[in-house]
């Protein structure tokens, strides 16, 4: 029976039997007992399902993972420690040293310095290219070891929407996935895979989690993607794995269960940025508000945005869901329902008036944190960026006058009021 994400956000993922909790358990264990050295030593040759370490896999983050899967219409899913983690471990899987991948250039700054610095150290190249690139711009930044395009839904914190059906008709059109970062809409508002998307990621501490109470990630496969078209291109799936005994993973788990298991298996096993089963169950709780709170996200930051867009101290408002915003026809099709609760503005008189408005703001506190129950706001230059000249930040695409406001779940004519007194200070 299909149903709606609403049942799904409380039904999906855990269903208990007779006797036994409602609520999801909290396994906080690290390990697993076994009657026999045979009954374990089948786990071990992922000849039988089960746990007998939490580092790879722990049956409160599989329950947790199997409801996000569900949201997303996915297959197979996996949590991690973090959404950086998710991000990582999404492109390792399928990537290593000598091999290429296409991002768009839009992307939290996090996830940029993972690519262009870390992963490049790891021997792995990355082509960034605009989130508005043409097709012929797409397949200029191909190469023979390309081996998968990355993009967010909405840009952190550019807010660009991205053209997922492009980028996945051309990433498609050379044998490779489109792994797209869905944290800021969540499968509330889209789920990329309905667009072509194959693999998706999420930082869950932002709305899934929606409380700031637990950091983490997670990462939802398709199971449509082919692999078995591409044996060359992806040998880690489609060949032997001598460090379990010669299991090929799309043969003995199929287009729907390769990737998550050999990301299991490789990169969890080695790399162990498991998330926690405590995480997890916060996590769980986040999820099972989920719909309505980006209901009222959205709704507020639409009041919001459209308020500064009247204001005459305000020099500019960027958010897809203003009529004449760069993305409000992209953010029709892919988001129709609403995108997200953050909002990027610039006040006139630039960063001093940006420092006014920021000293003078007193529900929306400062923080680096977005996409949380409470309203929260940052001015970057004076933060994050305050090493940047002002002629790097406008390189950077970070103005000197530019303020990140992620709108909370509070009433959205007490926030306005509290914006309207901070501008006016300016």
């Amino acid at each position: 029976m299909n149903q709606n994400i609403e049942t799904l956000c409380i039904q999906a993922g855990y269903s208990p039997k007779n006797g036994e909790p409602r609520q999801i358990p909290i396994y906080q264990s690290t390990t697993f007992k076994y009657a026999t050295s045979e009954d374990m030593g089948k786990l071990f040759d992922l000849e039988a399902s089960g746990y007998f370490y939490s580092r790879l896999a722990n049956p409160t983050c599989d329950a947790v993972a199997a409801k996000i899967a569900a949201l997303e219409g996915g297959t197979a899913a996996m949590l991690t420690s973090s959404g950086q983690a998710a991000s990582f471990f999404a492109i390792f899987n399928i990537a290593s040293a000598g091999d290429h991948v296409v991002s768009s250039s839009a992307i939290y700054g996090g996830s940029f310095n993972l690519f262009n610095v870390t992963m490049r150290r790891m021997g792995i190249d990355f082509t960034f290219v605009s989130p508005d690139a043409t097709e012929e711009e797409l397949n200029a930044a191909f190469k023979p070891n390309t081996k998968a395009v990355f993009g967010e839904t909405i840009a952190n914190p550019a807010l660009n929407v991205l053209d997922i059906e492009k980028f996945a008709k051309v990433a498609h059109a050379h044998g490779v996935p489109l792994i797209i970062d869905n944290t800021f809409a969540t499968p509330v508002n889209c789920r990329p895979f309905e667009w072509g998307a194959d693999i998706v990621t999420h930082s869950t501490t932002k709305y899934m989690d929606g409380h700031a109470s637990a950091v983490g990630g997670c990462i939802v496969d398709s199971g449509k993607f082919d692999w078995t078209k591409y044996p060359d291109k992806f040998p880690g799936l489609c060949t032997p794995d001598d460090s379990y005994h010669g299991v090929t993973y799309t043969e003995r788990f199929g287009l729907e269960g390769a990737y998550i298991t050999k990301c299991t298996a490789q990169l969890m096993r080695d790399l162990g940025c498991v998330q926690s089963p405590q995480s997890a169950y916060y996590l769980n709780l986040g999820l099972e508000s989920l719909p309505f709170r980006m209901r009222q996200h959205c709704a507020n930051a639409q009041k919001i945005a459209e308020f500064l867009q009247s204001n005459e101290k305000v020099a500019w408002v960027k958010y897809c869901g203003l009529k004449g915003d760069k993305y409000y026809e992209l953010a029709q099709k892919y988001l129709p329902n609403g995108s997200c609760g953050v909002i990027s503005f610039g006040l006139k008189g630039g960063r001093t008036a940006a420092e006014v408005f920021m000293k003078n703001m007193q529900l929306g506190s400062i923080e680096t944190h977005v996409a949380d129950s409470r309203t929260c706001c940052l001015h970057p230059a004076s933060a994050t960026h305050r090493q940047m000249t002002d002629e790097q930040l406008e390189a950077a695409g970070v103005g000197a006058d530019l303020i990140r406001l992620s709108c909370g779940l509070e009433n959205a004519e007490d926030l306005i009021a509290d914006l309207k007194q901070a501008i006016d200070k300016v």
